[in-house]
């Protein structure tokens, strides 16, 4: 199956890290798919990626965080794209410092809990059917590292989050040790920026987006966890 009969729904393709996936997928000459809840950021993504490569791009406007609305969201993305052959989860937020636990509400933690961990789960029951009996299809889910410590003071539900959605992670790997789709890991130990925003220690979107495309292109692993602490462990995924 080449890129080009290839469809990838990118959960979270919006964000820093998301767009910077879609783009080098889109280089590729794959087809991909983009879900968000905000009309604006999917029209910036359409602003960013290289113009040559638009019609390749599928927009979405709609809620992967609860179970009504993800299965709304699905009807509609097969209507458009009729097939999906991979998904990349990039589902959260790029930072939290809310201030210590004692100050915070329940609603709070039940608000950073729903973004790393509620939306990756439902997703996952409502596209994973999609793609986890074919050999040639991949899953690859992009977490951080910030739930194996407490980052700086007032991170704490950052942290809480963070280690939900890597604990979920490991759960669906040993749960799930032989289904033929490529289930992987890109676990992210250091900041992401764009080009214009780049601060010494930072992994470029650009760079991130091109790895990950790499390692979905080639299908050649699975169950594996790659962890990225700085731009030389990007060259080893490319």
């Amino acid at each position: 199956m080449s890129n080009a009969d290839r469809v990838v729904l990118t959960l979270g393709g919006a964000g820093v890290v998301g767009s910077g996936i879609v783009k080098a997928l889109l280089d590729k000459g794959f087809k991909v798919a983009v879900i968000s809840r905000d009309s604006s950021r999917l029209e910036t993504l359409r602003s960013f990626v290289c113009p040559s490569t638009k019609d390749n791009l599928t927009t979405i406007l709609g809620n992967v965080g609860s179970e009504e609305g993800v299965e709304q969201v699905k009807q509609a993305l097969l209507k458009e794209v009729g097939k999906v052959t991979d998904v990349i989860s990039s589902l959260g937020f790029s930072w939290w410092q809310g201030g210590p636990p004692h100050t915070q509400t329940l609603k709070e933690l039940h608000w950073v809990m729903e973004t790393l961990l509620f939306s990756t789960f439902v997703s996952w029951k409502a596209f994973f059917p999609l793609v986890r009996d074919d050999s040639a299809c991949t899953y690859t889910f992009i977490t951080g590292g910030g739930g194996e410590k407490l980052l700086m003071p007032g991170t704490g539900f950052l942290t809480v989050g963070a280690a939900s959605s890597l604990a979920f992670c490991q759960v669906l790997r040993e749960e799930y040790p032989e289904v033929p789709c490529k289930v992987n890991q890109v676990k992210i130990d250091t900041g992401v920026a764009t080009p214009e925003r780049m601060v010494p220690g930072y992994l470029n979107q650009l760079d991130l987006g091109e790895a990950v495309a790499a390692l979905v292109e080639r299908r050649n692993a699975s169950h594996a966890v790659y962890t990225v602490n700085c731009p030389e462990d990007l060259k080893a995924l490319l």
